[in-house]
């Protein structure tokens, strides 16, 4: 018997022809979003996260990220919703990632003021991020799996009913968990003929080969190009930055890679270094790379006074990311799912 060879993307996406923007009787103005938006929206995503109780606030800075990368098409992959005064109150975004290969994905983003829910303004959101992200699957011509996701934080209830009762269903749990730093810190050694160093401009290059490799057996992640691999960082954090070097060969074995998200500080009520990227190359796996930079960069964090460190965690990473970290004195403070239609 033959294997299954599934319909093209262009097929099994569904794309509508045309994607129309929402209802106008919702009482909203509706347009596309340009970078020269990004302070206005940046005060309505404040006040959306706000009103969710989320236990961060995604600044001017990263919010005019959202508008870079050549590959972006804002003028179709975005919307704004003003009322009759012209202020924003509704927003959305697709987006895909040029170095997807064994699954193709669109994220959807989005939110509405909460002095406009419940008037059926995020229904019609959430249906128009579901057409536009078809047409990007299928306009991808990559005959691989396709996914339409959104990460949606568990304290925002009524956002992950919005997408369930458009079809999205869980299929990923995260985690952000954190450690008070005034607490003793391990004492771990580095691995015998490995040396970490701190990250500088001239080997990031390398680091992204090696987080590729790292990462290729995690489920979900897929492969970052230059220019995606640069992208977002804002709050990137060269001096809590660590890589593990291979003294015999030169190779990167492992990286750490901070991030310093100072105006979330006040919403936490302490102040943190925030682990963004942990990887071990599976050459070098099972040796303690991971144990050891993340000792060390607990040191660089505490050393600049900080009082936590944070990170996110897939809960079911195969390496057992999750139980590396509780061991670690590492604890659950929030959490987010990933919703998608997986095509």
């Amino acid at each position: 018997m033959s294997a299954h060879v599934p319909a093209p993307i262009a097929v099994r996406a569904a794309a509508p022809v045309d994607v129309p923007w929402p209802d106008a009787a919702l009482g909203l103005t509706w347009r596309a979003l340009g970078v020269q938006d990004a302070p206005e929206l940046a005060v309505l995503v404040a006040a959306i996260e706000a009103a969710d109780a989320e236990p961060f606030r995604t600044s001017l800075d990263e919010v005019t990220e959202w508008f870079d990368g050549e590959w972006k098409d804002h003028a179709h992959d975005t919307l704004a919703g003003s009322d009759t005064e012209g202020v924003l109150r509704a927003y959305a975004q697709v987006t895909t990632a040029p170095g997807d290969e064994r699954v193709v994905r669109a994220f959807l983003t989005g939110g509405v003021h909460p002095a406009w829910r419940g008037r059926g303004v995020g229904r019609e959101l959430v249906a128009w991020m579901e057409a536009r992200g078809r047409q990007l699957l299928a306009a991808s011509g990559k005959d691989v799996p396709g996914r339409l996701c959104a990460y949606l934080e568990d304290s925002a209830p009524a956002s992950k009913a919005l997408f369930a009762a458009a079809g999205f269903a869980p299929i990923r749990y995260y985690s952000e968990m954190r450690r008070p730093l005034r607490v003793p810190l391990p004492v771990l050694a580095v691995p015998d003929g490995l040396q970490l160093r701190p990250w500088t401009p001239d080997v990031d290059e390398a680091v992204r080969v090696a987080h590729n490799e790292a990462f290729a057996d995690h489920w979900g992640s897929e492969p970052r190009t230059p220019e995606t691999w640069s992208h977002g960082r804002s709050m990137f954090a060269a001096p809590w930055s660590l890589v593990a070097f291979d003294d015999a060969t030169g190779e990167v074995a492992g990286y750490l890679l901070s991030s310093r998200y100072e105006h979330d500080w006040p919403i936490l009520g302490y102040s943190a270094g925030y682990t963004e990227l942990l990887g071990v190359r599976r050459a070098w796996r099972g040796r303690g790379v991971g144990t050891a930079l993340l000792a060390a960069v607990m040191d660089l964090y505490r050393a600049d006074g900080m009082e936590f460190v944070e990170l996110g965690v897939d809960t079911a990473n195969p390496s057992g990311a999750h139980g590396l970290y509780a061991s670690l004195g590492y604890e659950v403070f929030h959490g987010s799912t990933l919703v998608t239609i997986e095509l």
